[in-house]
């Protein structure tokens, strides 16, 4: 099983060094694509000098800072043209927890299934070192999204994600209309819409460990109207899907 973890960066200088070692390091065989947007910190520069020591490691140098759902876009596209079977979402700031991609190997190489999340709010799962302020907007916005969505998956806002190739295309992941973090909404609605099989495991989410946080008042507000326009358009979702 050829597996891809696609990580956004932008400015990520101080962390993407430490996280490629500890990824590499699991020896799980996984890849890695960082699709970086032009940092201005010389993260393209450490990552292109890390592949002479990781023969997994690519890389995508865009022309500027385009966003974090065409980020994922582009890698989910060069993963699916370049014959990966499962193609992953990871953060380049450490919350998302290089150990728990052992899991993901487990359920790759077992049930092998729709797609996979990684959960802060099912049993076993939780977040760390976040103010509360963090805490009411993300367990408030999944539990927004589900309820209007009438999703089954807890975790409809988190990030850490491994989807099969097949599904992708099932999906027709190139028409997504969000950006921001209401993508990973989005993603997770198209799946459910198509009743794609899916696992969702618990990790420790944690504060980032350098840098600050990227989320903004206007993609929390994104994420409040766009959720609505999904479920308004579920038919033309469904549709674009087939």
């Amino acid at each position: 099983m050829k597996v891809l973890i696609c990580i956004p960066t932008y400015n990520e200088a101080e962390s993407i060094g430490p996280l490629l070692e500890e990824i590499f390091g699991l020896g799980l065989g996984f890849e890695i694509l960082v699709i970086d947007d032009n940092s201005t910190d010389g993260t393209g520069k450490i990552v292109k000098e890390a592949q002479g020591r990781y023969p997994g490691l690519h890389l995508l140098s865009r022309r500027g800072k385009l966003g974090l759902a065409s980020a994922y876009l582009a890698g989910f596209q060069y993963g699916v043209n370049h014959g990966y079977d499962y193609i992953g979402e990871m953060d380049a700031d450490f919350s998302h927890p290089p150990g728990s991609l052992k899991v993901v190997h487990r359920i790759i190489h077992g049930r092998r299934p729709g797609f996979i999340v990684g959960s802060r709010y099912v049993e076993g799962g939780a977040t760390k070192n976040w103010p509360l302020w963090r805490q009411i907007i993300s367990a408030g916005g999944s539990w927004y999204a589900r309820t209007i969505l009438s999703a089954p998956i807890r975790d409809l806002t988190g990030g850490y994600n491994f989807w099969s190739a097949e599904s992708l295309k099932t999906m027709n992941f190139s028409s997504c209309i969000s950006d921001g973090y209401v993508f990973q909404v989005e993603l997770k609605y198209r799946a459910l819409l198509r009743q794609l099989s899916f696992v969702e495991f618990p990790i420790l989410f944690e504060e980032r460990r350098v840098g600050q946080s990227k989320i903004s008042r206007r993609i929390v507000f994104e994420a409040i109207y766009k959720v609505w326009i999904l479920r308004l358009n579920r038919q033309k979702l469904f549709t674009n899907i087939n």
